[in-house]
């Protein structure tokens, strides 16, 4: 009898020929959009110049417009290479300087939102009308557009003197508390009947099985939730960079791109907001390696 290797043993060609296929496949599609949307731009153009073009030169032109509608990925790159290595991290000019920014408010807001998350989470568990009063308002605070009550947010806190990266912190402690607060009371009560029979058993109180039960076990679901919380914390930052026309971060750096028409350097600060989520997000995960890893737990 044959025995199939496990998934888990691929080779690294093996698990990185799939992404490269994957990625080859969206940039031959993204040329080819960039061909379809700025083709119009470009006939028009080229009927205005007396001297006729071939085909192939008004393909090339439409990977190379200085405002196309869709900017194709080696003009993307060649942008988000001028303004990340070719220019100084300190110039406002920088995606890094931009991304900082944003990074900062990110991090702050959902620092608050996962402390609000876990403190909800515990009070919804443990007491039960708050599990029946507050639960609902929770799920409805999220069905409120962010764009709707940001500007508002942002007007109020300015009012009594709050500007700069507080007021986006909490743009996205609004959105990121909730998977924390869902995935944290999800934990909280993973545990089995049988294991909290046995805590009781032990005479143990509801602290101790809080801390020595609970605790231990919503650790999955923890970070499970923080690793959505904090891509929708990035997203809340740059929601709320838009209507403050602050001078940094990476929504400001999309906003001035919108109104001056630079596609190019909107889709740069797309890539880069991108990156940076992604940063983020591993991170958490290389975060909930070591906390398993001290816990205990198998790989």
């Amino acid at each position: 009898m044959r025995v199939l290797p496990h998934p888990g043993f691929l080779s690294p060609r093996g698990r990185v020929l799939p992404v490269l296929t994957v990625l080859a496949a969206i940039v031959v599609l993204w040329y080819a959009l960039a061909v379809m949307l700025n083709w119009p731009q470009v006939k028009a153009m080229a009927a205005n110049n007396p001297a006729p073009a071939s085909t192939s030169d008004l393909i090339g032109a439409t990977w190379a417009m200085e405002r196309p509608v869709l900017p194709a990925p080696h003009q993307v790159v060649a942008e988000f290479w001028k303004t990340t290595v070719d220019t100084a991290p300190s110039s406002k000019r920088s995606l890094l300087y931009h991304a900082w920014i944003t990074a900062s408010a990110t991090m702050l807001g959902f620092a608050f939102g996962a402390i609000l998350g876990m403190l909800l989470a515990a009070g919804i568990v443990h007491v039960k009308t708050l599990d029946r009063s507050l639960m609902p308002w929770i799920i409805a605070s999220q069905t409120v557009p962010i764009l709707a009550i940001a500007p508002m947010i942002i007007v109020i806190l300015g009012s009594v003197g709050m500007t700069g990266t507080v007021p986006k912190a909490i743009i996205s402690m609004y959105l990121c508390f909730f998977p924390v607060t869902i995935g944290m009371v999800k934990g909280l009560r993973s545990p089995d009947p049988l294991q909290l029979d046995l805590m009781r058993t032990y005479s143990a109180d509801a602290w101790q099985v809080f801390w020595k039960l609970r605790i231990p076990a919503s650790i999955p679901f923890l970070f499970a939730s923080m690793k959505v919380a904090i891509a929708i914390s990035l997203v809340g930052t740059i929601v709320g960079e838009l209507p403050t026309g602050a001078n940094g971060g990476l929504g400001a750096r999309l906003l001035s791109g919108s109104y001056y028409g630079q596609t190019v350097q909107i889709w740069s600060a797309l890539l880069m907001a991108s990156l940076l989520g992604s940063v983020l997000v591993y991170a958490m995960g290389g975060i909930e390696r070591l906390t398993l890893r001290q816990m205990g737990a198998r790989a």
